[in-house]
């Protein structure tokens, strides 16, 4: 078995927007002194508004387990085309880079760790006969099938990444996409923690879409503009601001039926504020950020260009807060380079999670299907 793999990462994010992808060069280490990781490139691909429309509406129909079969056409459909997509984009990347093997995401529609099921659309065996490479696809499938939530998987990428920029413990990198999710490192004390959090920019996004032809509040500028609902905005956090164990969460947990009615400025300001709050409240109450000083917050993933969203964190905690812009890592990559560095621990049987980001029985969980080309 090879030392080092280069591995090409798949992103389809629940914005909807487009692909992010990933050329890394890894051992699949984590903590050990034998760590071996470059990032070799980083591409977007944004989806024309016809596939973002489709992707949507097929959301929105996806409800229940049961949904999953009703529409089963709708999806195999839309899987494919997404799939063309995938490997139409990736072509000029695969002429340019020597890849081992490709980590393919697909696109999450539906996501229920109480129903032992998260359903990601893509075609692994198309993509493979595409491309002629071997496909790493359904990462969380043995996670939820052996007790896990599934989510969230990219801690043991943020643990290699915090090797790969010398971060010195205790830090915490905090990944505000669709859905926010954390993992916190002392490995001084071997201590070490991951879940999601709640909203990153998914209700954001959904607000401004349905108000705006816009797909998202570009550097928070509609929601500082507006001004928050602060009653509303306490009435809803006294009822959703409760400690949960939970460790994954969908898109489709939370809904924006509190601030229907506002303005579009003064919805995005309140739902930017609610974002904000349960971030901040969900870490202080785990790491008590305010009191403990020590600790690094560092942020990556869309969330970060909220400047209005940025601005509201970085008032409510006392740490220091910084982006992983800031260490010459690119925060819109992250996911991407994630699954590119997963799908080489899977390759070489490495675990993809461990009990204490999933929850996951005995201790830790292998995952990911290899589909080889043929």
């Amino acid at each position: 078995m090879k030392k080092d793999y280069i591995s090409l990462g798949l992103m389809s994010g629940t914005s909807g927007d487009g692909v992010d992808a990933s050329v890394i060069k890894s051992n699949g280490e984590i903590l050990s002194k034998n760590v071996s990781f470059k990032i070799l490139d980083n591409q977007y691909f944004e989806y024309d508004s016809n596939t973002f429309k489709k992707i949507f509406e097929l959301r929105e129909k996806i409800n229940r387990l049961n949904d999953l079969e009703k529409f089963k056409d709708n999806i195999k459909s839309l899987e494919r085309e997404l799939t063309m997509f995938h490997a139409k984009s990736i072509k000029d990347i695969l002429n340019k880079h020597e890849v081992d093997i490709i980590g393919f995401h697909g696109h999450t529609i539906y996501h229920n760790y109480e129903e032992k099921i998260s359903y990601q659309m893509g075609d692994p065996g198309l993509l493979s006969q595409l491309t002629k490479k071997d496909i790493i696809f359904n990462f969380r499938k043995n996670d939820i099938k052996n007790g896990g939530q599934g989510a969230p998987l990219v801690p043991l990428f943020h643990m290699a990444l915090g090797k790969k920029i010398n971060l010195k413990s205790p830090w915490i990198i905090l990944n505000i996409g669709g859905i926010s999710n954390f993992t916190f490192c002392n490995d001084q004390s071997n201590i070490f923690s991951a879940s999601d959090v709640g909203p990153g920019n998914c209700l954001i996004d959904e607000w401004i879409r349905e108000n705006s032809n816009t797909k998202f509040d570009k550097d928070g500028l509609i929601a500082n503009s507006g001004e928050i609902n602060k009653q509303i905005l306490q009435d809803v956090l006294e009822r959703d601001l409760i400690k949960i164990e939970r460790k994954s969460f969908d898109i489709k947990d939370f809904d924006l039926g509190f601030i229907r009615g506002l303005s579009i400025k003064d919805g995005a300001a309140t739902i930017t504020e609610y974002t904000a709050e349960n971030i901040c409240w969900q870490l202080s109450n785990q790491f008590e950020l305010n009191k403990n000083q020590k600790i690094k917050l560092i942020i990556s993933g869309g969330g970060r260009k909220n400047k209005f969203l940025m601005k509201r964190i970085k008032h409510k905690l006392k740490c220091e807060v910084s982006l992983i812009d800031d260490y010459g890592v690119d925060g819109d990559f992250v996911e991407s380079q994630a699954f590119a560095f997963l799908a080489i621990r899977s390759v070489k049987k490495f675990p993809i999670s461990y009990k204490w980001m999933t929850g996951c029985k005995n201790g830790s969980c292998l995952g990911g299907e290899l589909y080889k080309f043929r």
